[in-house]
């Protein structure tokens, strides 16, 4: 085990394969005792660039190499980011997050938009943070003082399974992605992509890789893969919510101070299966219309969902 390991793989493992009505119970006992108030934290995105991304991201429709037949908007205005932003206040999230199809981040004017839209949104009285790809540590540096309290960076899978699904992108800067920004004093946010194709072992690597960061995450959004038309993963057949249920309670247990954000991929589950996921160890969601270029659910389900789960809006 070496040193940043708090974690080991085995014990990991170990979790992992708990029969699944032990490991619940034990997540739940965690979660309700790292978070006794039973809030659900809402999230949404803003969408600054969608579309017209030179990666290969084999899930992701906003790459320019598919024919996913989705639009690509390009950049909006910062009026409008802040009029989505208005909106997402209204409707209950306490935080919203810019992103932006980059690979990494540039400097100039789309970024210095960026840092003025996050200024005006905290004033707001929201939390604001971003997800723009690889950045550097003097970047961070400004989104920190325009007021910006985290930023996004998946990891998306395994090491060993991750040149499966992207080859423009290397996990080692993933990887150093992730340290620049916790050492920099932002929030990070880091998860993946489940239903891909990938192993158990690969979401276990996943997890023991997340669970071993040198300060626990402060978000690990999990995602459950949208078949996208176009895309090289069209085809892949949906998970089991078993399999995401496995996810959420280890990843609960091994990081219990951390918010567990439920992202793409929540359409398509019944309320059971949302229940289940809260029950789990899930506190938060991306709320909106959409979640880049997938369909999200209404807002007015979760609200009414929450309300007969006896869940408060954080």
């Amino acid at each position: 085990m070496n040193k940043v390991d708090r974690i080991s793989r085995e014990q990991v493992q170990k979790l992992f394969n708990l029969p699944l009505l032990d490991l619940l119970q034990e997540a739940t006992e965690l979660h309700r005792k790292y978070f006794p108030e039973r809030k659900i934290y809402l999230n949404t995105l803003i969408s600054y660039k969608t579309g017209a991304c030179f990666e290969d991201c084999a899930y992701c429709a906003q790459s320019s190499r598919y024919n996913s037949k989705i639009e690509a908007v390009g950049y909006i205005k910062e009026k409008e980011i802040l009029a989505q932003a208005e909106k997402a206040k209204a409707q209950g999230s306490s935080r919203v997050c810019i992103s932006a199809s980059w690979k990494e981040v540039s400097e100039g004017k789309h970024f210095e938009t960026i840092l003025s839209a996050g200024r005006k949104i905290r004033e707001m009285g929201l939390d604001v943070c971003a997800t723009l790809g690889f950045v550097s540590v003097e970047q961070l540096k400004k989104l920190m003082d325009n007021g910006f309290s985290a930023y996004n960076h998946n990891v998306d899978t395994s090491e060993s399974f991750y040149p499966n699904i992207i080859t423009t992108r290397n996990y080692i800067d993933r990887l150093k992605t992730l340290q620049r920004i916790q050492k920099t004093g932002l929030n990070c946010c880091s998860g993946g992509i489940i239903g891909m194709g990938e192993s158990e072992n690969d979401r276990i690597d996943m997890l023991h890789v997340l669970a071993n960061r040198e300060k626990a995450l402060f978000t690990f959004p999990i995602n459950v893969l949208v078949p996208i038309p176009g895309t090289p993963l069209e085809s892949m057949p949906p998970i089991e919510i078993w399999e995401l249920l496995r996810i959420i309670a280890v990843g609960r247990i091994l990081m219990p101070q951390t918010r567990i954000c439920l992202a793409a991929g929540r359409v398509q589950m019944n309320d059971e299966a949302l229940a289940l996921s809260y029950m789990a160890g899930a506190n938060a969601v991306f709320a909106g219309e959409k979640l880049l270029t997938t369909e999200n659910t209404d807002i007015d389900k979760d609200l009414q969902l929450f309300n007969k789960l006896g869940l408060k809006i954080g």
